[in-house]
């Protein structure tokens, strides 16, 4: 931005008011000057200069900006304004302030030696210029710390974040795991002798894994929070890879966060369940809010055209997703759609639980 100051000199040289040795003294000193100045402006944009080239590149702006002023008139006094610029960009903030107004006092100085017009007038970019330069070198350097700040601050979140993780997941996986081994190795043992006693102990087993289960999703959703609009999307696109025609609502009732999440999760492992076991080519999903005694609720539902169901009793997945909507005061119902496929329909209050009265 600065540059444009440099038209009274170029102007000067275009005119032809030097001979033609001082013309070419003049350009190759207007060339060094520009070039670094031009330098230390690249240092403070992320391009190092070296800390010998910016000593010699401060050095050299004074220099020229003195002899070429001397030399060839006072159009050329406006190269102080960039020997003020300079130091404001690039010396230490308790020395530039001095150096600035230094560097202004010498041109003064400069241009009552010469016998024409001081330009007076220059005092003011002058000051205004190297003390501007000092306000956006700092505030430069406040965003700078400001961003590395807050990648430090999101870094020591997302640490703590995994810290948390693995906090809850040793407290809740923990003490299930260790009883799950003990009732393993005891129903190993009684196995031979016991087989009824074994079998409880297996049975003891599956409860407490499915236990574990549930609180390991609850504690993953936490992190990992399903939207309903978001599972919609990636249901089509499941379903649409398997080769099977989907049919999709258009938009979906708004809900409390957490009767969305379980609708989502609902979603999830029913159309996991039409693309791995069903063999259908059409499904349906449906999502709408009805009227019910009991108050308003959205109803989702997942219809293929499948083998049915098996006649064998739920799996755990259908057991933990009627755990998780009960959680939230919903209810789960399977069953065959219109004498074929699977029919998947899940109910959640359209309010939060405790919330309507």
């Amino acid at each position: 931005m600065w540059l444009a100051f440099l038209g009274s000199p170029v102007a000067d040289l275009a005119q032809g008011n030097h001979s033609v040795p001082g013309t070419v003294f003049a350009s190759l000193g207007l060339t060094v000057f520009a070039g670094a100045y031009v330098g230390l402006v690249m240092r403070q944009t992320g391009r190092p200069l070296g800390r010998l080239g910016a000593t010699v590149c401060l050095g050299l702006l004074p220099v020229l900006a003195v002899v070429l002023s001397l030399t060839l008139g006072a159009e050329w006094l406006v190269l102080f304004v960039y020997v003020s610029v300079a130091f404001g960009a690039v010396l230490p903030l308790h020395r530039s302030r001095p150096a600035i107004v230094g560097t202004t006092a010498v041109m003064v100085g400069v241009g009552l030696l010469l016998d024409t017009d001081p330009q007076y007038w220059l005092i003011v970019p002058a000051l205004l210029g190297g003390f501007s330069m000092i306000g956006v070198r700092e505030l430069v350097r406040t965003t700078r710390e400001l961003r590395e700040a807050r990648a430090q601050v999101a870094q020591l979140a997302a640490n703590e974040e995994r810290l948390r993780l693995a906090r809850d997941l040793h407290d809740l996986l923990g003490h299930s795991l260790s009883l799950i081994t003990l009732k393993s190795e005891l129903a190993g043992r009684m196995l031979p002798d016991h087989p009824e006693k074994a079998a409880g102990q297996v049975a003891d087993i599956e409860q407490v894994s499915r236990q574990a289960l549930v609180d390991v999703r609850e504690a993953v959703t936490g992190y990992r929070r399903p939207r309903l609009t978001a599972e919609l999307a990636g249901a089509q696109a499941a379903l649409k890879a398997a080769g099977i025609e989907a049919t999709m609502p258009s938009a979906v009732p708004e809900l409390p966060e957490t009767q969305e999440s379980a609708l989502a999760w609902s979603l999830r492992e029913a159309v996991t369940n039409v693309v791995r076991h069903s063999g259908a080519r059409r499904c349906s999903v449906d999502v709408t809010r009805r009227e019910t005694l009991e108050g308003p609720v959205v109803e989702l539902t997942v219809e293929d055209d499948g083998a049915g169901p098996s006649g064998a009793s739920p799996g755990n997945g259908l057991t933990g997703l009627a755990e998780r909507l009960a959680a939230v005061g919903g209810t789960l119902d399977t069953g065959t759609a219109g004498g074929h496929g699977f029919r998947l329909v899940a109910r959640v209050p359209a309010v939060s639980v405790g919330s309507a009265a």
